[in-house]
């Protein structure tokens, strides 16, 4: 296990010496034939673009995508912690992309970016990729080098996270949701560790402008007026992108940084989906391949997300939805976020709204399709340097530092606050929460038994270190711990540096100015250092490898809306991630060595693991019916283009199977007298829909609707397993009549 990229004389096993050898193999192939190509064995007339490009530093690069869709049905969704929201189909398949950056003279040194569709990182499925690659490839990827980066979608499926509190609305934990990211995100990496090729790193950035809003700006408005007063917008309109070049410039994918909430997708929505960012990286990996399947093209296009905290993708704004009363169709209260004292009725508008969330899912994640097509097709600087990488952990629980000012501070035992409940415009909160009510005022005494009830009550110097945040839920570590942890206390601390390319893993979502000052600060200090120089770029990625919640800044964590109240290390978190990762620069030097110190590895909770969601017991068809008999066909009429073509089956449970890499679902278009796949489950044009028609009996239907895209002759095709209640799970096939689109 290496903690930076320095071999420090430790010999590698047998399996790794291969897998060094064929990639040295590789790197001096590619070295050859740059020198070829540079004119210095025979003169040609090479353009100053290519001498440039062989100037830059040379990487082996690695790009891999998995498939990561766990059950589609009967599990609560991830994001909106709504017990309502419970899955009952598929939009969209959720997808890990894995990035790998080697350095080819020093195969050992590399890092790994996973960016992948689920809400967030998690401690536990990371401790088991991690496992899964170690063992695969010893020596070279570890707990140190691998980041997992969740593109924050809430309309992924839930159940997968370690600790207790997300799973309080999933019934617990599902093992399926995990197993399936484990597995897909895995096979990423495997796809990008087996296709390394040497190659360049190239960066560029532009303004995105109809992406993201502020969705707590009363709060943003705290921060100083000088401070603000350096940037034009309060939400960061950045679209920065990494772009992965072959031996001969050309693109072999996109690893892109952009801030905007996985919510386009409404709490209501109940398909599971990648939300705006898994519609981008679809968009970009068909443009590149229109004639490749989702999941199967070579050219891998990845929208991380940045300091995602305070933005929304539903740039409309809020407003109140409250038939009958005065205030509706009004912007929400400013400070509050509330329409009649109450959050309920106040929810945020995207730009597509008066047609569907799907549309504006669609328009925001197009937006940064177009922001990075820009940044890709434009001028980029060259990523020039060395690989390098450095992880520790650090136990957020009453950590003690010293402020730039020489102030002591402390972070504090983890607890969420009133306005943690209260919601967001995003997705609004229940009863009588709000945001932003910090007051001294006894909070409503109901809550105040019920708040004990559930979790243990705080002690006077928790309280205190909290302040000004009035605490509804303790659930720091040591205190609430049964049946077993509800929150993290030890987080994840992290950096990879490409060049002059530095990413900021961060365990937590931080707010806009929170990121800022955290990208500032760092990016000061590696250049104080004199680990880079005035080009270097400094990115924030998160929230990764483990879910910490928010980072507010100071003044913000003081105003108390939802990402305050959802700080849950105090005050002081933002400046204690600040002067913990600065401390770690030096280890981002070329010349780096050893080690630095750590707290404890958090420990593992997976095995404690409690779920009360039951199996399938068995599926059955309806009397003179079989699995996959067509009950509602297509019409005997033409279709348009534009029209929606529906098909209802005799089903069963998609739980039993869920065919990862696979599909429930098929479009096939006839072309030259045989039927050939057009499209998939995992097209935003499909959409697959299950319902249980008797628990009893054990029936189910599906649906499956197409939005037709062009004319042609097709038929719809429907893939599914059933479970009997003795016996094997057995696949089936269900096929709608040919039908002529005009």
């Amino acid at each position: 296990m290496y903690l930076l990229g320095y071999d420090g004389g430790t010999s590698l096993p047998l399996g790794n010496v291969v897998h060094c050898f064929l990639d040295a193999v590789r790197a001096l192939f590619f070295y050859l034939t740059a020198l070829v190509a540079s004119g210095s064995l025979w003169p040609h007339d090479a353009s100053a673009n290519t001498r440039v490009m062989h100037a830059q530093t040379q990487y082996l690069l690695g790009l891999g995508i998995g498939d990561i869709t766990g059950p589609v049905v009967e599990t609560n969704m991830m994001g909106y912690a709504s017990l309502a929201q419970t899955d009952t189909g598929l939009h969209m398949r959720q997808r890990s992309r894995a990035f790998i950056i080697a350095d080819p003279t020093n195969t050992t040194n590399r890092i790994v970016f996973i960016n992948s569709d689920i809400c967030m990182g998690d401690t536990g499925i990371r401790r088991s990729i991690v496992s899964s690659l170690s063992s695969l490839y010893p020596g070279l990827y570890s707990n140190t080098n691998i980041a997992l980066v969740g593109t924050h979608s809430h309309a992924g499926v839930g159940g997968y996270l370690e600790d207790l509190l997300p799973q309080l609305t999933a019934l617990g934990y599902v093992n399926a949701t995990a197993s399936a990211i484990i597995q897909g995100t895995v096979r990423a990496v495997q796809q990008a560790h087996e296709n390394l090729a040497p190659g360049t790193l190239s960066v560029g950035n532009t303004t995105v402008l109809n992406a993201n809003i502020n969705r707590s700006p009363s709060a943003y408005l705290a921060n100083p007026a000088e401070e603000r007063a350096r940037y034009e917008y309060d939400q960061d309109k950045d679209l920065t992108v990494l772009r992965f070049n072959d031996a001969e410039g050309n693109p072999r994918g996109l690893l892109s940084f952009f801030a905007v909430h996985g919510t386009s997708l409404y709490e209501n929505n109940t398909l599971v989906s990648g939300d705006n960012k898994g519609m981008a990286a679809h968009l970009y990996e068909s443009y590149m391949e229109p004639s490749s399947l989702p999941g199967q093209a070579t050219f891998v296009a990845g929208f991380a997300q940045s300091n995602v905290g305070d933005t929304s993708p539903n740039i409309l704004g809020a407003f109140c939805e409250s038939p009958g009363q005065p205030y509706d169709g009004q912007p929400c209260d400013f400070e509050h976020s509330t329409c009649g004292n109450r959050t309920q009725d106040c929810h945020g508008r995207g730009p597509g709204f008066r047609i569907s969330d799907f549309e504006s899912n669609r328009l925001i994640g197009l937006a940064q399709f177009t922001g990075a097509q820009t940044v890709m097709n434009g001028s980029m600087a060259p990523v020039n340097g060395a690989v390098r990488w450095v992880h520790t952990y650090l136990d957020m629980a009453n950590h003690t530092f010293t402020l730039p000012n020489g102030t002591a501070a402390r972070t504090c035992p983890a607890a969420l606050g009133y306005s943690f409940a209260g919601g967001t415009t995003d997705g609004p909160g229940a009863f009588d929460f709000i945001q932003g009510d910090n007051s001294s005022n006894p909070q409503n005494p109901f809550w105040e038994i019920v708040k004990n009830a559930v979790t243990p009550p705080p002690p006077p110097e928790q309280v205190a270190c909290q302040a000004p945040k009035p605490i509804l839920l303790n659930t720091a570590r040591g205190y609430a711990h049964t049946p077993y942890e509800w929150s993290p206390s030890t987080v994840d601390i992290q950096m990879l540096r490409a060049g002059n390319f530095v990413m900021l893993i961060m365990p937590g979502e931080l707010t806009t100015m929170a990121g800022r000052r955290m990208r500032e600060a760092l990016r000061e200090k590696l250049i104080s250092s004199g680990v880079l120089g005035d080009d270097a770029y400094v990115v924030v990625a998160g929230p990764a490898n483990t879910y910490a919640h928010y980072v507010a800044t100071r003044e913000e964590y003081g105003v108390q809306r939802y990402e305050g109240a959802s700080t849950m290390f105090g005050a002081a978190t933002l400046e204690a991630y600040i002067d913990k990762y600065g401390s770690l620069v030096s280890y981002l030097a070329d010349d780096a060595t050893g080690l630095p110190a750590s707290d404890p590895a958090p420990p593992e909770q997976t095995s404690k693991a409690i779920s009360l969601r039951t199996s399938v017991i068995a599926d059955n068809p309806p009397i003179f019916k079989k699995f996959g008999d067509v009950l509602s066909d297509v019409s005997s009429s033409a279709y348009h283009a534009g029209d929606t073509v529906r098909v209802q089956f005799v089903g069963a449970n998609p739980r039993n199977n869920l065919r990862l890499e696979g599909t429930f679902l098929t479009v096939d278009r006839m072309v030259s007298g045989q039927w050939i796949t057009v499209r998939t489950d995992s097209h935003p044009s499909t959409v697959y829909q299950w319902n249980r028609t008797s628990t009893i009996l054990g029936t189910s239907t599906v649906q499956i609707s197409w939005t037709i895209e062009e004319a042609g002759t097709y038929q719809i095709v429907y893939y599914g397993d059933s479970k009997p209640l003795i016996g094997s799970i057995s696949p089936f096939t269900g096929t709608s009549s040919s039908f002529i689109v005009r």
